[in-house]
């Protein structure tokens, strides 16, 4: 206990203390609060100095049970939100519109998307490979169409995007067809279900969950991507200047990715439960899609994105060829431009 001494009044020998002088007691009150501001001021020239947190990584990715990983890894906590913000949007042709316009800094497309975005000149890198699709893309239709020969004399709903064209192709070739046998309309994917409905169309390009949907309602696939291997692969895409400001949060993202399908991987039932509500989905429909879907490991993706020249612009050479053929691409990819890393953006990699 600290010692205290009591004072019981005048004792001989001792000046009783009488109150401070009221004109010394405000100047040194005055003086301490300045003494105190120096010492604070280098803090805060200091704290005013430091440049603000760069804003999230916007990263948009459409309707689509492939890049639901991005979204789990979002709900999850397995991504840092303060690094990467994933922005949902109803529809492939939306992420195009937004990146384009540049209100998105990435985006999760299918490799045909980057590969016309890169063709008009915006500048993209491909900082991971996703997955492929192997049945999850389909043509659904009503009973009158049995089968891709069919179709001759028809309507078809198709998505006004590269994918689209590239299913409708081959679709067409499947049966046999020419593209002026077939009356084609161009319509987002979310407006093909009422089309169907309403008889405006005998058929529809689509892909999941909307063609979950259509088939509910009693439309039946008759021609899906496994017919077309390895023409619909997904990948990340980050603009070229992000790539190049923000390096890091380009690394979160990929890692991100990774994490987030290491959990789907993992806990499929649980994933499909969270995930499905969102997507309009059954979890046992959810589940199903998953298996239309194959997604790339990490060590796969570095393998794709390296080598001289490039596993990716190998593997890619039939796609470009039919994108060229089809007038959707003018010239050949520059795969040194689109593919500046050997091997995936990882965490604490920077600029080669």
């Amino acid at each position: 206990m600290p010692h205290t001494t009591r004072w019981e009044g005048p004792q001989p020998g001792l000046r009783r203390a009488g109150p401070r002088c009221s004109v010394w007691s405000p100047l040194r009150s005055a003086r301490v609060r300045l003494a105190q501001l120096l010492l604070l001021l280098p803090l805060v020239m200091l704290a005013a100095c430091e440049p603000l947190p760069p804003a999230p990584l916007k990263v948009g990715m459409n309707a689509w049970v492939g890049y639901d990983p991005l979204a789990l890894a979002r709900e999850e906590g397995l991504l840092d939100a303060r690094q990467v913000k994933v922005i949902e949007l109803s529809s492939s042709s939306e992420t195009l519109r937004n990146f384009r316009n540049g209100l998105l800094d990435a985006a999760a497309l299918t490799l045909d998307e980057t590969l016309r975005l890169a063709d008009d000149g915006v500048d993209v890198h491909i900082v991971a490979v996703l997955g492929v699709s192997a049945g999850a893309d389909v043509v659904l239709a009503g009973a009158s169409v049995a089968g891709p020969r069919d179709l001759r004399g028809k309507t078809l709903a198709v998505e006004g995007t590269t994918v689209g064209a590239l299913m409708l192709q081959r679709l067409l070739q499947a049966g046999g067809l020419r593209q002026d046998e077939v009356t084609v309309r161009n319509l987002e994917a979310s407006q093909h279900l009422a089309e169907l409905k309403s008889g405006r169309v005998d058929a529809a390009v689509s892909y999941e969950p909307m063609a979950g949907a259509m088939r509910d309602a009693g439309f039946r696939p008759i021609f899906d991507s496994r017919a077309m291997p390895g023409d619909i692969m997904d990948v990340l895409v980050v603009r070229a200047q992000a790539q190049a400001s923000r390096p890091q949060q380009v690394a979160e993202l990929v890692s991100g990715w990774q994490r987030g399908v290491s959990a789907l991987q993992e806990r499929p039932e649980a994933s499909a439960r969270l995930l499905a509500p969102g997507a309009d989905m059954t979890t046992d429909g959810y589940l199903a899609t998953l298996k239309g879907l194959r997604f790339v490991t990490a060590s796969q993706s570095a393998e794709l994105l390296s080598g001289r020249p490039r596993r990716l612009g190998q593997e890619a050479e039939g796609l470009v060829l039919t994108l060229k053929a089809m007038g959707l691409i003018r010239d050949t990819p520059d795969w040194g431009r689109l593919l500046p890393f050997d091997g995936p953006v990882t965490a604490g990699e920077g600029l080669p």
